[in-house]
């Protein structure tokens, strides 16, 4: 059974403010030992949370992608919440990562929105403003109807 999606998340972008570069998980594709190890050690529990994905994972995925591209203008434009917003991701992610394959997920789509600006942008301009100024607007309205319809 999923939860709902968490309120507090959400409305991370409610609060109108702007991230810094902090990035989530990175993967490399390659699986060390120790984590061979661990996972070969790992008991398998039948009560452990399917990798099924919620009716609202399109748009939390879109969140943090949002949360990944604001992280790196807001951090870029040296705006005074640029630290809290990976904190936030952070939050959403131990709140909706249930599995580790979510938790990737949700990790993936906050560096894609990262990379998406890292690559273009290496000085703060206005039209960086600009793209920062949207991504609120549509964070804004993603969390309203996040939380509208799935609670939290």
């Amino acid at each position: 059974m999923r939860r709902p999606v968490t309120l507090l998340c959400l409305l991370a972008l409610l609060a109108g403010t702007a991230l810094t570069p902090v990035r989530a998980q990175q993967r490399s594709g390659r699986t060390t030992a120790p984590a061979k190890e661990a996972a070969k050690e790992a008991p398998k529990d039948s009560n452990a949370p399917a990798d099924s994905p919620a009716p609202y994972d399109r748009d939390l995925m879109r969140m943090s992608e949002i949360i990944g591209a604001l992280a790196f203008l807001r951090g870029l434009c040296a705006a005074p919440d640029a630290a809290d917003w990976p904190a936030r991701m952070k939050a959403l992610i131990e709140s909706e990562g249930v599995t580790p394959a979510r938790r990737d997920r949700l990790a993936g789509a906050y560096n894609r929105g990262y990379r998406g600006y890292a690559l273009t942008y290496r000085v703060c301009t206005p039209a960086a403003h600009e793209a920062a100024a949207r991504y609120v607007a549509e964070g804004d309205r993603l969390s309203h109807a996040l939380a509208g319809r799935f609670g939290g």
